[in-house]
């Protein structure tokens, strides 16, 4: 039976829609949470990156990437080391994110289902109860053309934001149909003198066959500045929503960034901070059982352009704090970092995403903000999805009953504590040999069916890179395990 925290929800909506600014939480601060009938809740700043894997982070020795804003945002708030997503490829953990459902209940089986329009979102949940709700970037709620828009407007009164510029992938909002700007940022790019909207189609279809060698292994730089860079362009829209909002409202506002995923486009300066003459940050180790064509020099540009995307995100988080800061806000404000999925880079032979090893389903997930404990490192065993039910708990909403997510707001108050006795990850995918796996991991094993020619045991504290299959070894914890898919 899992440990949850099934009666920390203080407030229902009514309470809450009844009492307005009495009846709210504070959730910031080195303090606990204040109780029921604190005086503001808080407003909600959530950092989403695209395919960061969990150890690319400054605060492991093995990785020479300065992430000196999400260290200091872990070094006010919680480091969470041990989170790993429902679902290990874009737009099902999106879903699984904004559903607060495991994989199977979220709706979405493959990247190109679109988000069931009858299921609601915790995002729709925040703005109902009068929070000033925004988005920006690749939120991958939607697939493919049918959901672009220019104004990247399109289905925000579904997903519940109040204010909304929604963009396509890199090369997402160009090519298909007639060329031409599908989404805003494409729209930007062919506003400029000279347009440069067909440059960086071009250059992104370049990168994308073939697919390994190029998506991958293609690491000159872009066409791009920093100015026209999709990242920082998607960071400039949250800062111009965050401009727009009401006085005296309580928002959340989710920035989604396209990077660090393929293909590895950097700009010059960026590329410049890794391979000089700016400086140069060359010792990345080497992919885990690696047997492809790249030789180990191809191997660290990819790793410099990673880490540079990576960074440049870092960059951001910092100017998004010093906002809030100069607006007077920071202090009300809880500020998340996470990614939807990780990378593989390589390890075990393999690219990408939508695989069950931990390079692919670890993510970051650090948190700040008032009555957040400062400096706290938490192993608790927590998922992605659990954060629709922390948004909702600490804006003083109860988490609905039909939610999987369960709230992280004792682990934030306390900075430890249990929270899951174990999670699991699922997809649908041709990289599994059954076309679809299943995995579950509590605080030692991992157990992955479908995925491998047989059922696959890991221990994770003797075997963290999974290497070794120890199922026939250990048929106890096999078949202890397996029930864990059938209590889902």
């Amino acid at each position: 039976m899992q440990t949850g925290n099934d009666a920390n929800h203080p407030l229902s909506r009514r309470d809450v829609l009844a009492g307005a600014a009495a009846a709210a939480l504070v959730a910031c601060g080195g303090s606990p949470m204040p109780g029921p009938r604190a005086a503001k809740r808080p407003n909600m700043l959530f950092l989403l990156s695209d395919q960061h894997r969990a150890d690319w982070l400054g605060r492991n020795p093995e990785i020479p990437i300065p992430t000196p804003n999400i260290d200091r945002l872990a070094a006010r708030g919680v480091d969470f080391t041990q989170a790993i997503v429902a679902s290990p490829v874009c737009g099902p953990s999106r879903s699984c994110l904004a559903s607060g459902m495991e994989y199977e209940n979220c709706g979405v089986e493959v990247n190109r289902v679109p988000y069931p329009a009858e299921k609601t979102t915790c995002y729709k949940h925040l703005r109902e109860s009068g929070y000033h709700t925004m988005a920006c970037g690749k939120i991958d709620l939607h697939k493919g053309a049918a959901g672009r828009t220019l104004d990247g407007r399109k289905n925000m009164e579904e997903w519940g934001f109040s204010d909304m510029r929604i963009t396509a992938g890199k090369g997402g909002g160009y090519f298909g149909g007639a060329p031409g700007p599908k989404e805003p940022y494409y729209a930007y790019l062919a506003s400029l003198d000279p347009p440069l909207d067909r440059i960086c189609a071009e250059d992104i279809a370049r990168r994308a066959e073939p697919r390994e060698e190029n998506w991958w292994g293609m690491t000159e730089p872009c066409p791009l500045d920093d100015e026209r860079y999709l990242d920082n362009y998607t960071a400039r829209s949250g800062l111009e929503l965050l401009e727009r909002t009401p006085e005296d409202t309580p928002w959340f506002l989710i920035v989604n960034f396209n990077g660090p995923h393929p293909p590895m486009d950097i700009t010059e300066r960026m590329e410049r901070q890794y391979r000089g003459p700016d400086r140069v940050i060359d010792d990345f180790p080497q992919p885990h059982g690696y047997s492809g064509p790249f030789p180990a020099e191809r191997h660290i540009r990819i790793r410099q352009n990673y880490s540079a995307m990576i960074e440049n995100i870092d960059r951001w988080l910092g100017i998004y704090q010093d906002r809030l800061r100069s607006r007077g806000e920071l202090d009300n404000t809880i500020v998340v970092y996470s990614s939807d999925h990780g990378e593989m880079l390589g390890d075990h032979n393999r690219w990408g995403k939508s695989v069950p090893h931990r390079a692919s389903a670890g993510v970051p997930l650090v948190a700040a903000g008032p009555g957040v404990a400062r400096g706290a490192r938490s192993d608790a065993l927590v998922s992605l999805m659990d954060l629709a039910a922390t948004f909702l708990d600490c804006a003083g909403l109860a988490v609905p009953a039909e939610m999987e997510s369960r709230s992280l707001r004792p682990l934030l108050e306390a900075g430890r504590g249990e929270h899951r006795d174990y999670v699991r990850s699922a997809l649908k995918t041709a990289n599994a040999r059954t076309g679809r796996f299943r995995m579950a991991q509590d605080h030692r094993y991992k157990l992955v069916e479908g995925f491998f020619e047989r059922t696959a045991l890991f221990d994770r504290e003797a075997d963290p890179l999974e290497t070794e299959n120890i199922a026939d070894s250990k048929p106890g914890e096999v078949a202890r395990l397996e029930k864990l898919f059938a209590d889902g």
